[in-house]
């Protein structure tokens, strides 16, 4: 049998079940009303009763839980000056998917060091969610391994599946059975059929393997996600921001009969990864926004403290602080500048509306 099975398995380890992690790391009345209160707005926003804009910033991926806590206070005093127009959640991402290897995310490797402590990593990442909710921030992330929802799903306002997972069965599935709003991306060549299939997937019941709370092998049947939507974020073909591309997968949106309304990621391709033209994007689709907001219901960044990157290759001690350890990330004081600058257009087309 042991040349059957496992072949190239080094070993298998139990994993503690997501209610034993819950009850270690528990919720709270403050978390709770957050998390409620971000995907009630969400989908007001998605589904046309909020005019607001909706933008999803933050780290490319969380490395340091206090950079993390001290990004989250800056979004929550700038959330309090513009939230009236303006709907800020979180980029909390703890899972990263790598095109061939590279470092995981704080759930897979918490310690950054290769010692892949992913017990450590579900209670860090409880943690640092219990805390950004408490103080009042929403939490958006990428959901990657099918199984992770069981352990942090409760605190997140809104979650995306990524491009390179978007065609999957497993995580169509998955996000058909999540309790929040799910952007599906379009694929890495820049095909949007792809994320509209998935939505459509995704809308309706499924029955898949997955765990119960006690960590148990089990069945899990959904009702379907009604709150799916649309992720540009260009592709190999090049960048899908601009006004035909938006007009040209709301209408492929309409004849399918899903939410027509869409995010656009600033990043990835549409930057062509130049992280420094993330700006551009961002006030182009605010253009797009102010001229149709029927179209654009959000807008992604990847903004860190410090702007650019840094390789993680010795001692996580040596790492400079609030700088990315994926990909390069503008600055808070650019993140800061390119919102208030949206906020005061958005504000002033509501006076001149009224």
């Amino acid at each position: 049998m042991q040349q059957l099975r496992n072949v190239n398995v080094k070993s298998i380890t139990p994993l503690s079940a997501p209610r034993q992690v819950r009850d270690e790391v528990p919720m709270s009345e403050k978390a709770v009303a957050t998390v409620l209160r971000g995907r009630d707005e969400l989908v007001g926003i998605l589904e046309g009763r909020d005019e607001r804009l909706c933008v999803i910033c933050g780290p490319c991926s969380i490395h340091d839980e206090e950079a993390a806590y001290d990004y989250a206070d800056r979004i929550a005093k700038l959330s309090a000056r513009i939230s009236d127009r303006i709907l800020l959640v979180m980029r909390v991402y703890f899972e990263k998917p790598r095109t061939t290897v590279g470092w995981k995310g704080l759930i897979n490797d918490p310690h950054l060091n290769d010692t892949f402590d992913i017990e450590t990593g579900f209670r860090k990442a409880r943690r640092i969610l219990l805390k950004l909710n408490e103080m009042g921030v929403p939490c958006g992330t990428e959901m990657l391994e099918p199984i992770t929802p069981q352990y942090i799903a409760e605190f997140i306002a809104w979650s995306s599946i990524g491009a390179r997972t978007t065609e999957s069965p497993t995580h169509r599935q998955m996000a058909s059975g999540l309790s929040m709003p799910v952007g599906f991306k379009n694929a890495t060549d820049g095909n949007v059929q792809i994320a509209i299939d998935a939505m459509l997937s995704s809308k309706h019941p499924h029955a898949f393997l997955g765990l119960d709370e006690d960590g148990r092998n089990a069945i899990v049947n959904t009702t379907g996600n009604r709150h799916t939507h649309l992720i540009l974020r260009g592709g190999r073909s090049g960048t899908n921001y601009d006004f035909d591309s938006i007009q040209a997968a709301t209408a492929m949106l309409r004849k399918t009969d899903l939410n027509n309304r869409l995010v656009v990621d600033c990043s990835h391709a549409n930057s062509e990864k130049d992280h420094m033209k993330q700006a551009g994007v961002f006030n182009h689709v605010v253009d797009q926004y102010l001229d149709d907001s029927k179209s654009v219901l959000g807008v992604m960044l990847e903004s860190n403290i410090r702007e650019g990157n840094q390789k993680l290759t010795g001692a996580p001690a040596d790492l400079e602080y609030g700088v990315s350890i994926t990909d390069a990330c503008i600055g808070w004081e650019m993140t800061e500048e390119l919102l208030l600058a949206a906020a005061d257009r958005i504000g002033s087309k509501a006076v001149a509306a009224r």
